[in-house]
């Protein structure tokens, strides 16, 4: 049996480096999507809505793209091409989309960004499984945290540099995005093409036969798959209860005139209702060899370790997208005292947003070379259940700090927690995945962080309407409440998946 070789530092340096410019065009996005939404016309309340595209794309194309490059095998490699085009199509709509010319646009420019940027960042977590032993992916998970934070930290900072270096008007006019905006994301869509470009250049693959021989190697609980087919009668029966709770939710939506954002989620029901109904009639005609029945027969027939982790996750990013979604329209209001985006208050404090968004990614590619040892001293669960604790509380000492010039002081415990969130569990997923199907299960496992997302899509903008007068400051409240429960399910993990 033959075991994985260890890489030098290089190689993997130079294997997560095209995180670098991914994470430039995922923060510009993070950062200013809400700005430019609110610049054309959006109204805080359905900002959550807007965003729905993001998540939703990322349900749909990450599992795609994963099943995909599982197998795929030519000249150019087994994940590089979609590195490739991811790209080639990010870069472009990131020039696009601060141009756009009405609300609507501007929406369906984030779908397609979204997409892009998931087709590139999907293969890059199982490129680390592919390519390294299980020693050594704490630290290449690290190591691409270094790179997001590195990254995060140019696209936050980006409209900040075109304004205060570069002298670009920062104040929105009549629903104009600003010029700093605009070249902002030309820059980012520039540093995206390059970044990944390089990784695809600097780095080989194994052949699918070298890593056949490389999992032959490996603990059996940790390259366990399960084939037994699901009966078609528990997919059929499961997907009319779906499909009934979600007809049911729509119904009294509809006829109590509801807040649309709830639809949300009622038309989350139906689409897995339908979903799994129609992998049933593909059973019983035996269609079980492609990629819907696939992926769904993987969802239901995941590691321990997975489903695990899957409840970490969630509570995870509903307190990162809380902070996200919001971010702007919190500090704005609560800190700085506006909603209103044509105002030099709303510009600075926009802006301020910006660089604190900078500044926890700064933190956590310097945490990012830490938790390696910390994790090895104390070991991934204990490790990301701290940081987690910490970064939800910092979260919630938003509301408490009146003074926005300190808010950078509870960013450096939300850096830490967002280096653990990027790497532990991905250490502890991909020592629990073969290798023939390390992509389909990252793009599962995707799952768990979008349906979180799209949870907080249709309930956190009703929520803070009707609860809590508009306030988008109590969405970090209980986004750093969910955070700590989440650093408290991590404990639920198996002990034996620790990286060996």
């Amino acid at each position: 049996m033959k075991e994985k070789p260890v890489l030098k530092f290089m190689q993997i340096w130079n294997m997560c480096f095209g995180f670098l410019g991914i994470q430039v065009g995922f923060s510009l996005q993070n950062a200013n999507v809400s700005r430019i939404f609110q610049t054309l016309g959006a109204e805080t309340e359905n900002l959550a809505v807007y965003w729905v595209a993001a998540p939703l794309t990322g349900l749909i194309v990450q599992p795609i793209i994963g099943y995909m490059s599982d197998r795929t095998w030519n000249r150019f490699g087994r994940r590089r091409p979609y590195f490739t085009v991811g790209a080639v199509l990010a870069s472009l709509a990131l020039i696009v989309m601060p141009n756009s010319a009405a609300l609507w646009m501007a929406v369906g420019m984030l779908w397609i960004l979204d997409a892009s940027i998931n087709i590139s960042m999907e293969p890059f977590r199982a490129f680390v499984g592919d390519m390294l032993p299980e020693k050594q992916r704490t630290a290449a998970f690290s190591m691409q945290t270094f790179f997001i934070g590195i990254g995060a930290v140019i696209g936050s900072y980006l409209p900040w540099i075109m304004t205060n270096w570069f002298g670009l008007d920062n104040v929105a006019t009549d629903g104009q995005i600003p010029e700093s905006l605009k070249v902002a994301f030309y820059v980012g869509g520039f540093m995206f093409r390059v970044s990944v470009m390089w990784t695809v250049f600097s780095t080989q693959e194994y052949s699918p036969e070298e890593l056949a021989e490389f999992d032959a190697a490996r603990p059996p609980e940790h390259v366990a798959d399960d084939t037994t087919l699901r009966p078609a009668s528990k997919y059929r029966n499961g997907g009319i209860v779906w499909l009934a709770i979600g007809a049911v939710g729509w119904y009294l939506l509809t006829i109590n005139s509801l807040d649309k954002q709830l639809y949300i989620l009622a038309g989350m029901f139906i689409a897995f209702g339908l979903l799994q109904i129609a992998v049933s009639v593909q059973q019983n005609m035996g269609h079980t060899k492609n990629g819907l029945y696939e992926v769904v027969h993987d969802l239901f027939h995941m590691p321990k370790v997975m489903r695990q982790l899957a409840l970490v996750q969630f509570f995870t990013w509903f307190g990162l997208f809380s902070m996200w979604v919001f971010g702007t329209p919190a500090v704005t209001s609560h800190h700085y005292g506006t909603s209103d985006t044509s105002t030099v208050a709303y510009a600075e404090g926009a802006d301020w947003i910006g660089v604190l968004f900078g500044a926890y990614n700064g933190v956590a590619a310097l945490a990012a070379i830490a938790i390696p040892f910390v994790a090895s001293a104390l070991g991934c669960r204990v490790t990301h259940l701290i940081n987690l604790v910490l970064g939800g509380v910092c979260l919630i000492s938003f509301y408490f700090i009146a003074a926005p010039d300190i808010l950078w002081i509870p960013m450096i415990g939300i850096g830490i927690a967002w280096a653990s969130i990027l790497s532990l569990p991905y250490a502890l997923l991909s020592s629990n995945l073969p290798s023939h199907k390390m992509g389909i299960y990252m793009g599962i496992f995707n799952f768990f962080i979008v349906i979180p997302q799209v949870t907080v899509a249709g309930v956190l903008g009703p929520t803070l309407k009707y609860f809590f007068d508009g306030e988008a400051i109590y969405a970090f409240i209980m986004g750093g409440v969910l955070m700590i429960v989440a650093g408290l399910a991590t404990m639920l993990v198996d002990k034996a998946a620790e990286p060996q």
